[in-house]
């Protein structure tokens, strides 16, 4: 089956007096019934062209679902007097969310089957959960596409009935967005703008027509996004309003819902805060004079910058992520070496500080939920590239580490078969990247290893050494797994990150080349061996190293690939631009047009051979376009020299996180899996 060729259909973009031509721009019009066509065609071609790997899938696919303790459940959440929990059953693809009221021995209450709700869909993702305070009533909301867009529901949970209104067009980023007054009737959700902003904090009365809401509070500046959560001292409603390199809260008592929210404190530019009640004061989490931010204090009655007390000054080794604040305690999230630390102090910030131990040198570790101000113990989510997921409890009085529950692998795992190193390649500029990989024990440094190397590298978000039960797929045959936290990221500080943006983004790029240069150069891997992988912003980083050095890779995986910069970043009607200019910059602006033009990947595909690459979309994902991905391996198999192998996967139910439902997810990675065996020659 010869690979489908997509009309050309020349369009002329003219900006700082260079015209560039993009012979594929019709394909943003997903009306045009030619999109849909050509979408079809090259999912069956790529159908045709993995034939062969069917076998291969099922059985990668078998392996990795084996791996799941398909009947299993959460580590109960105590809020009050009731434990929430989600539980899953062999065969349904989404989770059962429940509770028990008293004890654990309790009958059990279903509050949500989201198996129900999906009933009839292609896709289902449920966004918020949000219980009221009184217990009675649950807040909701459901993706039904993968576009986010929410639609939000009510459900009395005394009777066991939805509410009648339905609320349409809500935010679904976090498990709030949607929050509850203590007179447990009122609730504040977001809805967005035509560019999916969030825009708008709502007030809703419980049992209400919601066209009759009143309107809480908006942001009207285009760069930023708002949200709206509550304290978790239950204090407070809070609504923030966000850009890259700004923030400004909002506050409203929760206790005085028909209140006016307050400025906590100003938005100023570049100034970054982050704020957590602590039941007598807020702390303020901020880089104001601090690139790696600190950690402030003020009185609840003034919040201003002006009444702001430094707690904890600036440390040049020590990047300040979070506070999370208990009735006597808090808790600090920081980062020191590319490695998350926990550090615990009682309620001043101050005294009686010590480290929460972790048992391994390469970890991933972050505070779970942790729903109860008042409480003797921190919930942590711990685990590594060998140990599983844990949930543990550390208590405050004693430092014990309490194991409460470890992922269960019912197929079998013993870490003690495996092997973690930290690794450090030297960038273009002498600059030191941090590298971490896993392999099965017994690897020689041979140069034939098939390595997978990962990256992201954006927003400051850090790639941690984490655990998957999926990966084992590859390094029990033979992989290498390796992640390079490359700048852009934030595991070396504030500095790492703005180092790899706006227009030092390209450092980004050359980082994770001089990683796949070292595992060559060390014995790892070789050219004929290296596989890459990245999705999202992660699938520019493979994208732009593919076009800048498509010779140093045999195998490419880009899931929705953010690949056509300079035309994205140019238009302002696309969900996100606006908000995107402080990572990337204005291409408005000359300079960052040029820097922009010097890296994006669609603008530099030549006529030179490239390696085999894998390029997956989903037709209703909100962040990233399809027509991205799309246009790519149009324009990439129309210019190509040499037998370079290019397929396009789109899934036309999903967003830009893939499937929704655990099993049709675990036949994506299967997909992706064998491409790389099959690619790669690995012996299967």
């Amino acid at each position: 089956m010869l690979p489908p060729v997509a009309p050309k259909r020349p369009h002329a973009m003219t900006q700082h007096g260079q015209t560039r031509v993009d012979e594929y721009f019709w394909m943003r019009n997903r009306e045009d019934p030619a999109v849909m066509e050509y979408l079809k065609a090259e999912n069956d071609y790529l159908e045709q062209a993995l034939l062969h790997t069917k076998p291969l899938q099922k059985q990668l696919y078998l392996e990795m679902k084996a791996r799941i303790k398909e009947d299993d459940s959460t580590v109960p959440e105590r809020e009050d007097d009731y434990f929430y929990y989600k539980r899953s059953e062999a065969g349904r693809q989404y989770p059962i969310h429940c509770r028990k009221h008293g004890s654990l021995e309790a009958p059990e209450e279903i509050l949500l089957d989201v198996n129900l709700l999906a009933e009839g869909k292609t896709f289902c993702r449920l966004h918020v959960f949000a219980p009221s305070p009184d217990h009675q009533k649950l807040a909701y909301s459901v993706d039904f596409d993968g576009a986010g867009k929410c639609q939000l529901f009510v459900k009395d949970l005394v009777k066991g009935t939805l509410l009648p209104e339905v609320i349409q067009n809500t935010t679904g980023w976090g498990r709030q967005d949607a929050v509850w007054a203590n007179d447990n009737r009122t609730l504040f959700y977001v809805t967005m703008d035509e560019a999916l902003r969030g825009d708008k904090v709502w007030r809703h009365t419980v049992g209400t027509d919601p066209a009759g809401d009143s309107l809480a509070c908006r942001e009207v500046d285009t760069a930023f996004t708002l949200g709206v959560s509550r304290s978790r001292s239950g204090a407070y409603v809070l609504a923030h309003s966000s850009a890259k390199l700004t923030d400004e809260w909002r506050i409203l008592s929760t206790d005085e819902p028909d209140g006016e929210f307050r400025v906590f404190s100003e938005r100023r530019r570049g100034v970054e805060y982050r704020i957590e009640h602590s039941g007598r004061r807020f702390f303020v989490v901020t880089n104001d004079d601090a690139r790696n931010f600190r950690l402030m204090a003020t009185p609840q009655e003034g919040t201003s910058r002006g009444n702001w007390q430094e707690v904890i000054p600036h440390r040049a080794d020590v990047l300040l992520e979070s506070a999370l604040a208990f009735e006597n305690h808090l808790v600090l999230v920081e980062r020191k070496d590319g490695l998350i630390q926990l550090r615990i102090s009682a309620a001043d910030g101050l005294s009686e500080v010590r480290y929460v131990p972790f048992p391994e040198p390469a970890y991933d570790a972050w505070p779970m939920t942790n729903p109860e101000f008042t409480t003797d113990r921190l919930r942590l989510h711990y685990s590594s590239f060998i140990t599983p997921d844990s949930v543990v409890d550390f208590h405050f009085a004693t430092g014990e580490w309490e194991l409460k529950k470890q992922q269960e692998i019912p197929s079998g795992h013993d870490p003690q078969a495996y092997a973690m190193e930290r690794l450090s390649a030297a960038a273009t500029d002498g600059t030191m990247v941090p590298m971490a990989i896993v392999y099965r024990k017994g690897m020689e440094r041979d140069g034939r290893n098939p390595t997978l190397l990962h990256g992201y590298g954006s927003y400051g978000y850090s790639t941690d050494v984490e655990f998957n039960s999926n990966r084992f797929s590859l390094i029990d045959r033979g992989f290498i797994y390796a992640i390079a936290q490359v700048r852009g990221g934030s595991e070396l500080g504030r500095a790492w990150y703005e180092d790899g943006k706006l227009l030092k983004k390209r450092n980004t790029f050359t980082d994770f080349i001089a990683c796949a240069e070292h595992l060559i150069a060390r014995g790892y891997t070789s050219r004929e061996r290296l596989a890459i992988l990245g999705g999202s912003a992660g699938g520019l980083l493979v994208g732009a190293c593919l076009t800048m050095r498509p010779d140093l890779f045999r195998t490419v995986v880009a899931k929705a690939p953010f690949v056509d910069v300079v035309t994205t970043m140019s238009d302002p009607t696309i969900p996100l631009t606006t908000l995107e200019y402080d990572e990337w910059g204005n291409p408005a602006d000359k300079a960052f047009f040029d820097y922009m033009m010097s890296y994006s990947p669609y603008d530099n595909i030549r006529m030179v051979a490239y390696p085999d690459v894998l390029l997956t979309t989903g037709l209703h994902d909100s962040s990233v376009a399809y027509w991205e991905p799309a246009k790519f391996a149009a324009r990439l198999r129309g210019v190509k020299i040499g037998p370079g192998l290019v397929l396009l996967k789109t899934n036309m139910s999903a967003g830009h996180a893939g499937a929704s439902g655990r099993y049709d997810y675990l036949r994506e990675v299967a997909l992706d899996y064998a491409f790389l065996l099959d690619r790669l020659g690995v012996a299967v």
